[in-house]
């Protein structure tokens, strides 16, 4: 049949080409433009035209502009090649849709709007017909998408606002929330955490406005596993959740923590079934659905085929592809938001011509298999594809100010007496070399304050307490092993500016204040803690005196408030230094382990500031120290954790502060350009915020205060929690970090021995944080000594 028909069709193309000269000239004469050239590469999907060549092989496309009114009622007006849209235009169904932007060969390709009569609109980025890539869908009901599409479906990073006020923003797959997100009600309630299948799955928050809290491991939208419950005032219930009443015994399976002695005593009866009450109000609003898509519009244009069946004309559909006489019409249509009508026939904005042939689905054109492979496709684009990397926001001052009418108010007057009074105490000079006696856990020093003041102590507006002192004289020694005046330490601490109070405790439910200079951090202490102290204050000691550039948290002082009366209420809390005290900002905090189950944040990248905590597997960058820093600080490192493991103390962390020291008037931090091969830099941009410092000599410089660094960025290519170090892309920056090994007073109790063992029933052991001393030591410095290297080239 084509040898037959093969003269015929030869004399029609011919036709067609001399009837081309005039469709340039008013091509020309209307928009200014000539012939198109299409490069091979881009002429998708195998077609095969006998098209003139330019003199570089890519195909030439004679383009015009066109107004068509077609047979069965369409329009479509703009640029036209070769028998189909290609260039700008618009076209318009008969039952009120409509497309507007870009199209390549008869496909909706590039930038465009597409609207349904109802009123629904899409505006981005299309592919073969498909909505493809960054886009907005706004529906008839006012709930719109923002962010990244594949084939239809939302797929990457989007946000989500739904027509009741909620709000959902992070990681889509397949049409549904999946990875981590944030989902918010129009109460201000919010859920931070993992999702599975557009459903609360993994680990997760959960914030009520009234500031109570729930942090643990949620299955099929509710928790499931271990979690913590949190009072607004610090108390908190730990245990296991399960909404089978059977499963959750409140006295065999949990335990409540008080924050203090006056914490309200109806905490203490509440049951953990209270939890799933309260959460039945709170449900995942489900999205708009639609009845057709972009990519089940057909166009009405008649062309030649080279080579059809009977040398037939067919319909082409908006992707692209012809339809064929076989194709049946599918019933799968759950593709928007993972919803839709099921349907067999024509639904809403069907546009075949005269009725006769239903559109066919993407279901039927594209399986499964297609649809993963499209979107695996999708996934390692975006990982070849960086985007830019940002510096977090901009966080206030942390903390809340301690002033009158503060709960903690007068707990701050009594730490303020306390430590001018130990401080001013007359003693006499200390040596270095201490006697045994001064590290007696015994040795302890109580002094009464009164409010209208004795012997030793001023009057003072605040109640009656008592202060003690831990190991007085080897603190008084060790702060002059720190080369700290005690003047000024006694102004950082009890001058006339108020502490500042963080906004949350700690895991331990610790308290942290801050000194208003930044100097120094106060936490707040469990006893268990103040033994582990005392009883590992030796070694401690002769290891600072050893090690000048030991990177363990530095102590100051470890003392107790007391107050006198029916409560009996103690208080203890130890002084150290802050790491991030410094001249440079810093733009990313890590605390890392090397573990990797639930070592992530909870936090959203636009949710980042300069004060956010991250974690292991947020961590996306390996740096390289200059020879001897790096000499020196694995050394270092290596006795450092010998110490701790012949201490017993586990689960501590590597606190690190990344300044970067180029960024753009945008926020975009400026990686280290080339080297051209004058040697001089090929991006002369300089850093906006390092103007107003000039770097230290590294000379001059102690290790982990300001050490000059270059951060190479890493991507994670496979599961994240089997891949805990991404792989270097060679893409450099210049850094200052600043580090020090923090959380040092846990020791492997009982209590870590019991968490050990339960996880590792359900984890992989060497995941978790919870391993006796020795593994944790090797696991720790493994984990190190791969984020940190030797540098070793010039970038």
């Amino acid at each position: 049949m084509i040898g037959k028909d093969g003269g015929v069709f030869k004399a029609w193309e011919a036709t067609v080409r001399r009837t081309s000269a005039v469709a340039k000239k008013r091509a020309n004469s209307i928009f200014g433009l000539g012939a198109l050239a299409i490069t091979n590469a881009d002429d998708e999907e195998g077609s095969h035209h006998h098209d003139d060549n330019d003199e570089n092989g890519n195909q030439v496309f004679e383009l015009y502009t066109e107004e068509k009114v077609l047979s069965n009622g369409d329009y479509y007006t703009g640029q036209w090649a070769e028998n189909f849209p290609h260039g700008e235009g618009k076209y318009l169904w008969t039952d009120g849709c409509m497309y507007v932007g870009q199209w390549f060969k008869g496909k909706t390709k590039g930038k465009g709007r597409f609207s349904w009569p109802s009123g629904a609109t899409y505006e981005g980025e299309f592919k073969t017909g498909f909505m493809d890539g960054v886009g907005t869908y706004t529906g008839i009901n006012g709930e719109t998408y923002k962010g990244q599409w594949v084939m239809n479906l939302k797929h990457g990073h989007g946000y989500k606002s739904y027509v009741n006020g909620d709000w959902y923003e992070g990681d889509w797959r397949r049409g549904v929330q999946d990875g981590k997100g944030r989902y918010e009600w129009r109460d201000m309630s919010h859920y931070i955490g993992e999702w599975k299948n557009g459903i609360i799955w993994g680990k997760g928050s959960f914030f009520w406005p009234n500031g109570n809290s729930f942090e643990g491991i949620w299955e099929d939208g509710l928790p499931k596993g271990n979690g913590t419950f949190r009072w607004q005032d610090g108390s908190y219930y730990v245990g296991n959740f399960s909404k089978d009443d059977d499963d959750n015994n409140k006295d065999e399976n949990g335990k409540f923590y008080p924050f203090d002695e006056s914490s309200n005593e109806s905490y203490m009866n509440w049951d953990p079934q209270d939890l799933y009450s309260e959460l039945s109000g709170y449900s995942v609003c489900p999205s708009e659905k639609v009845s057709v898509l972009p990519s089940q519009k057909r166009l009405a244009v008649w062309r030649s085929t080279r080579g059809g069946e009977s040398g037939k004309p067919r319909r082409m559909s908006v992707d692209g592809r012809a339809s064929v006489g076989g194709e049946k019409p599918s019933d799968r249509m759950n593709l928007w938001d993972g919803g839709g009508s099921s349907h067999g026939g024509r639904g809403e904005g069907d546009a075949s011509s005269g009725g006769n042939r239903t559109p066919p689905t993407l279901g039927s054109d594209y399986d499964d298999d297609s649809i993963s492979s499209r979107i695996d496709d999708a996934d390692d684009d975006a990982l070849n594809q960086l985007q830019p990397l940002k510096a977090p926001k901009k966080s206030k001052r942390q903390g809340e100010t301690i002033c009158k009418g503060h709960k903690n108010f007068e707990l701050m007057l009594n730490l303020q007496l306390g430590i001018r009074h130990s401080v001013a105490r007359p003693a006499p000079t200390a040596s270095l070399d201490l006697k045994p006696s001064a590290f007696d856990p015994k040795e302890k020093v109580w002094t009464r304050f009164p409010p209208e003041g004795s012997k030793y102590t001023p009057p003072h507006p605040s109640c009656d307490f008592k202060w003690k002192d831990y190991c007085p004289v080897v603190f008084r020694t060790l702060r002059k092993l720190f080369k700290v005046d005690p003047a000024d330490y006694m102004l950082s601490i009890c001058g006339n500016d108020a502490l500042r109070e963080l906004s949350s405790p700690g895991k331990s439910g610790s308290f942290f204040y801050l000194t208003n200079d930044d100097r120094y951090m106060i936490k707040t202490m469990r006893k268990a803690e103040v033994k582990v102290l005392i009883k590992m204050l030796p070694a401690y000691y002769n290891h600072f005196r050893e090690h000048q550039n030991t990177l363990l948290t530095k102590y100051y002082g470890l003392h107790c408030v007391k107050l006198n009366g029916p409560i009996q209420k103690k208080v203890r809390f130890i002084i150290m230094g802050n790491l991030f005290c410094s001249e440079y900002i810093t733009h990313r905090r890590y605390d890392l382990k090397g573990s990797s189950l639930g070592r992530t944040s909870d936090k959203l990248e636009i949710e980042i500031s300069e004060t956010t905590i991250l974690k292991d597997l947020d961590l996306n960058f390996i740096f390289l120290l200059q020879k001897s820093w790096f000499e020196e600080f694995c050394r270092q490192v290596d006795k450092d954790c010998e110490l701790l493991e012949q201490e017993g103390i586990m689960d501590y962390s590597l606190l690190l502060g990344i300044h970067f020291k180029s960024i753009s008037q945008d926020g975009d931090v400026l990686p280290i350009a080339p080297q051209s091969p004058t040697g001089d830099s090929e991006n002369e941009e300089t850093s906006i915020e390092d103007t107003e410092h000039v770097p230290s000599d590294p000379s001059s410089t102690i290790l982990g205060v300001n050490i000059p660094a270059k951060a190479e960025r890493t991507v994670r290519r496979g599961d994240i929690e089997t891949q805990l170090v991404g792989e270097p892309i060679e893409e450099f920056y210049d850094v200052q970090l600043t580090f020090g090994i923090i959380d040092i007073l846990q020791d492997y109790d009982i209590s870590k021995k019991l968490e050990h063992a339960y996880k590792s029933i359900q984890y992989d052991p060497t995941s978790i944080s919870a391993v006796d001393p020795r593994q944790y030591s090797r696991r720790f410095r493994d984990f190190i000594f791969r984020i940190f290297t030797e540098e070793t080239f010039e970038t």
